[in-house]
């Protein structure tokens, strides 16, 4: 095999086979996700908003808070801050008459209300930079349940 046709030959696979390999690594690194789930989540655009949502009724007012402490506890993105956040959110909810119970999901950012009228709704973080506590027709807070400050 003369040198001339060893250089055609490798001259015309090396290229194609890294040309190949650059396009699969460039595919896979575009289809990577990004981890971070509390932008998407926590993005109101498109939505009816917070306040306006509040003035619905007590429930509706009630889940704007609960979603507005959702944002306002948020730390880190480390899994017991994350923890730390839920429950913080969770016992801000229980003190509101309106709640019977709340589910958190505190790696998903958000909790699962259930209220005394049986309507049962998910709350995702609310950041707005209001207050909880002065959300429109939101009802007296009750004092905080046994297990929380």
């Amino acid at each position: 095999m003369s040198s001339r046709y060893r250089r055609a030959v490798y001259s015309n696979v090396m290229p194609s086979s890294w040309s190949h390999f650059t396009l699969a690594a460039a595919v896979a690194a575009l289809a990577c996700r990004p981890y971070d789930s509390y932008a998407p989540l926590a993005d109101q655009a498109g939505l009816v908003p917070a306040a306006q949502f509040a003035r619905y009724g007590r429930d509706q007012a009630a889940l704007v808070a609960i979603g507005r402490s959702l944002a306002a506890w948020r730390m880190t993105a480390d899994t017991t801050d994350l923890i730390q956040q839920a429950a913080q959110a969770t016992c801000f909810a229980l003190r509101l008459p309106e709640v019977q119970s709340v589910d958190a999901d505190p790696l998903g950012h958000r909790l699962t209300i259930t209220f005394r009228s049986g309507w049962r709704a998910g709350v995702v973080p609310i950041p707005d930079g209001v207050e909880p506590s002065e959300t429109p027709g939101l009802s007296m807070l009750l004092p905080p349940p046994p297990g929380c400050r």
